[in-house]
């Protein structure tokens, strides 16, 4: 989707003249822009897909309740072969963005306050189905994982396989957790930061039910691909207060989307394709393999 494109949508629907417009990096599944007017800034996201907002525009409204800083529906609809919603801007860079100027405090107390977010979402009242089973998440990213690298050819596929065998080991586990709500994309990008704190959780296009240590292990995988430091993570799992079991599934989790991560390097998502390159198929395979030596300790 052209900016002018975007543009002229915004003006139409908002009838507000868009003085700059810009193309955000993040948004692999739909069109991103910051759109600023004489008066205020705007979040513009435009899809193809019919219905795209309909799941984000729900838990936004459901969401309203927890009392958590996110962003307010001010559009939304459908114009010539786009759906399109427009949100209220929130002030702050993704949390990726900047990690590397953040203090151990700083990192702490994002930790702390990412966590009571947590436990807000968590007391929603949410309908899952009744054969609801949290290794069907597990197999679902498993299956999206071998199909990209089996495509892909930059990974070896048989590391999900080793991944199926340790998630047999802990189906005590897998079949103790509860389809607790809770933000499962939130890690090194959907979470903006001012000034050393949370200003606000963007992107909820879905809700995350099961357990919440996924989203400390996604980060982790993140910083680790990012060459940063995991202290943050760290913080998380304090804030959580992990038990040794907990502890060794976070590393399963960690495992789980290092795969996933392997997977999308060289695929597609509308105009943009993940990159890939002999670096980055070195940084994966070493963290997977520092993850698979902390399984086995």
């Amino acid at each position: 989707m052209k900016e002018s494109k975007a543009c002229q949508l915004f003006e139409t629907v908002m009838k507000e003249k868009a003085y700059n417009m810009e193309r955000c990096g993040m948004g692999i599944g739909n069109y991103v822009f910051i759109v600023v007017t004489a008066s205020s800034k705007y979040i513009l996201r435009c899809s193809n897909e019919k219905n795209a907002y309909d799941d984000t525009i729900h838990w936004l409204s459901e969401l309203k309740t927890c009392d958590i800083p996110i962003p307010k529906v001010l559009a939304s609809g459908r114009l010539e072969i786009y759906e399109y919603l427009i949100l209220s801007y929130a002030e702050g860079k993704d949390i990726g963005d900047i990690y590397r100027w953040l203090t151990d405090e700083e990192k702490r107390q994002i930790a702390k306050e990412v966590v009571n977010i947590q436990k807000s979402v968590s007391k929603l009242r949410t309908d899952v189905p009744l054969d609801w089973n949290w290794n069907t998440f597990v197999d679902r990213m498993l299956n999206r994982a071998y199909k990209l690298i089996s495509v892909n050819h930059y990974f070896d596929v048989s590391k999900v396989d080793e991944i199926r065998q340790m998630q047999k080991e802990l189906q005590d586990y897998m079949i103790s957790v509860k389809p607790t709500p809770y933000l499962d994309d939130i890690s090194t990008k959907n979470l903006l930061i001012d000034n050393g704190h949370v200003s606000c959780v963007i992107d909820i296009d879905w809700m995350g039910h099961g357990d919440i240590l996924t989203f400390a292990a996604m980060t982790k995988v993140a910083l680790l691909n990012m060459k940063l430091d995991t202290k943050y993570v760290d913080y998380l799992l304090e804030e959580l207060h992990t038990s040794e079991e907990q502890n060794k599934a976070f590393i399963f989790y960690c495992l789980l989307y290092c795969v996933d991560f392997m997977g999308e390097r060289g695929t597609q998502f509308l105009d943009k394709v993940i990159p890939v390159n002999r670096e980055i198929i070195d940084r994966l395979n070493d963290i997977y393999d520092e993850l698979m030596n902390q399984w086995e300790m």
